[in-house]
C-alpha cells in the first residue's frame, strides 16, 4: 500500500515539475531581451571603464618608430587597440604613465575589403526630407553619458553642469537625421557629476531607448586633448572636427560592436573623407552590452569650437543611411543586427527546460529501477493519473493544450 502511495506522489511531483518549467520557459523566451539587460545587476556591477582624464591630460601613444599615432584624454592599457582609416592594426604593448607603445599587427582584412567595396559604389545624392509626412518610427538613439561637456571657444568653459555644449552637438546630429527622413530618439537626462559612475547612471537612459528599436544608438562625447588641430580636418573648405569611435573591450558583444564601427569608419568616410579619424578599442563596457549597435563617439576636443564639432556630427549623420543601405524615401527598417529579443535567452531557457526534463525522466527510471516498478504498471498509472489531473485543468488552459473532452462529446 505504502509502495503504491510513494508512487502516486512520485508522478505528482514529476507533473508539478514538469509545469512549472515549461510556464517559466515560456515566460523567459517571450520576455524582451532589452528588459532584461536593462534590468541586469550583472551588467550594472561589472562597470570598469577606464578612468576619463581631466580635459587638458592625455596620453600621446606612439609606433615603433616613435611616431604620434594617436592622443586620447583618458588611461590606456595594454591589449588595447586602434583600428585607422586605412585599416592598419595597432595594439598597445607598453604603458609608462601618459606615454604608451604599441605594435603594428598589419591591415585589417575587414576595412580593406569594406573600403574597397565602398569605393566601388556610386554615392547616393542625399536629399532632405522636406515634405510634411509624419516622421517615420524611430531608427537612431542618441544620448550623453558625459552632459557637462563643453568647448572653451564657443562656451568659454570645457565644462557646464547638467546642461554641456555637447547637448547642442547632439541635436545636431537628430536635427540632420530628421532631415533625411530617419526616425530619432534624443533622450537628454542629465548624467552628472563627470565620473565612471556616469556610465551607471545612463545605463538606464539607454535601456529606456532600447524600447524604441533603434536600428543603431549613438553615445556623444567630447574629448580632453589640448591640440584643437589633432581633431581638425579641412574638409569641403571648412574646419571639421573629426570623430573617433570607442568600443570597450570588455563587452561580451565586442565583436559585433567592432564589426559594426568598422563599416561605420568605411561607409561614413566613402561619403565625406576623413570625418572618422580612428577606432578605439580600450578598456570597459559602455554599456555597449545592450545592443551590438551601440557606439561611443567622440565629437573632437574641448579647445575645438563646438561649430566644428557640430559639422562632425553633421556629416556623419547625413552619411548614415547610405553607410547603413536604409532608404530615405521610406521609414527605416529594422537591423538585423539589433535583435529586439534575446536569442542568448532563448537558448538559455530551452536549455534549462531540457536540463530539468532530462532530470526528471533518469529520476523517474532510477525510481522503476530501485523499487523494481515495470514499465507497463508505470505506464497504467500514468494513464490513471492523467485521468485524475486533467479535470483539474481550467478550460482556457485545456484548449490551449487540446484538450476539449466535453465539446467532442456533444459533437458525438
Amino acid at each position: 500500500m505504502n509502495k503504491k502511495k510513494n508512487i502516486k506522489i512520485l508522478f505528482i511531483t514529476l507533473v508539478v515539475i514538469c509545469f512549472i518549467s515549461a510556464l517559466c520557459s515560456t515566460v523567459v523566451v517571450k520576455r524582451n531581451s532589452i528588459n532584461a539587460l536593462s534590468n541586469s545587476w550583472f551588467f550594472q556591477a561589472k562597470q570598469n571603464e577606464a578612468p576619463e582624464y581631466q580635459p587638458g591630460r592625455y596620453t600621446t601613444i606612439i609606433d615603433e618608430q616613435e611616431n604620434v599615432l594617436s592622443m586620447m584624454s583618458r588611461a590606456v592599457y595594454a591589449g588595447d587597440e586602434i583600428y585607422t582609416a586605412e585599416g592598419k592594426i595597432y595594439r598597445l604593448e607598453r604603458v609608462q604613465g601618459d606615454l604608451a607603445a604599441a605594435h603594428f599587427l598589419g591591415m585589417d582584412p575587414q576595412i580593406v575589403a569594406l573600403n574597397e567595396f565602398f569605393a566601388s559604389q556610386e554615392v547616393p545624392a542625399i536629399k532632405e526630407n522636406t515634405d510634411n509626412k509624419p516622421a517615420p518610427p524611430a531608427n537612431f538613439a542618441i544620448y550623453h553619458t558625459h552632459t557637462d561637456e563643453s568647448y572653451i571657444p564657443s562656451e568659454g568653459t570645457h565644462t557646464i553642469k547638467f546642461k554641456g555644449g555637447i547637448f547642442k552637438v547632439g541635436k545636431v546630429m537628430v536635427e540632420r537625421l530628421r532631415k533625411v527622413g530617419m526616425g530619432v530618439s534624443y533622450d537628454q537626462t542629465p548624467h552628472d557629476p563627470h565620473d565612471n559612475n556616469a556610465y551607471v547612471r545612463s545605463r538606464r537612459t539607454a535601456a529606456k531607448l532600447l524600447k524604441t528599436n533603434p536600428v543603431a544608438m549613438f553615445d556623444v562625447h567630447r574629448d580632453g586633448v589640448p591640440d584643437p588641430n589633432y581633431y581638425r580636418e579641412k574638409i569641403y573648405g571648412q574646419d571639421v572636427s573629426s570623430l573617433r569611435l570607442v568600443i570597450g573591450r570588455q563587452n561580451p558583444r565586442m565583436s559585433a560592436n567592432l564589426d559594426f564601427a568598422k563599416q561605420m569608419l568605411t561607409a561614413v568616410n566613402n561619403v565625406h573623407p576623413k570625418v572618422v579619424k580612428e577606432i578605439f578599442v580600450g578598456k570597459g563596457d559602455y554599456n555597449q552590452d545592450l545592443l551590438p549597435t551601440a557606439l561611443l563617439i567622440e565629437a573632437g576636443t574641448y579647445t575645438n569650437s563646438r561649430e566644428e564639432a557640430e559639422r562632425g556630427v553633421d556629416l556623419f549623420a547625413q552619411a548614415l543611411p547610405n553607410a547603413l543601405g536604409i532608404s530615405v524615401a521610406t521609414p527605416a527598417p529594422q537591423s538585423p543586427a539589433a535583435p529586439t529579443k534575446s536569442t542568448g535567452a532563448s537558448r538559455g531557457a530551452w536549455k534549462a527546460v531540457g536540463w530539468i526534463l532530462g532530470m526528471t525522466v533518469i529520476g523517474a527510471l532510477a525510481f522503476m529501477l530501485i523499487n523494481n516498478v515495470k514499465l507497463s504498471d508505470m505506464r497504467r498509472r500514468l494513464m490513471n493519473f492523467s485521468k485524475e489531473i486533467i479535470p483539474l485543468i481550467p478550460r482556457q488552459a485545456a484548449r490551449k493544450l487540446g484538450i476539449n473532452n466535453e465539446n467532442k462529446r456533444k459533437n458525438e
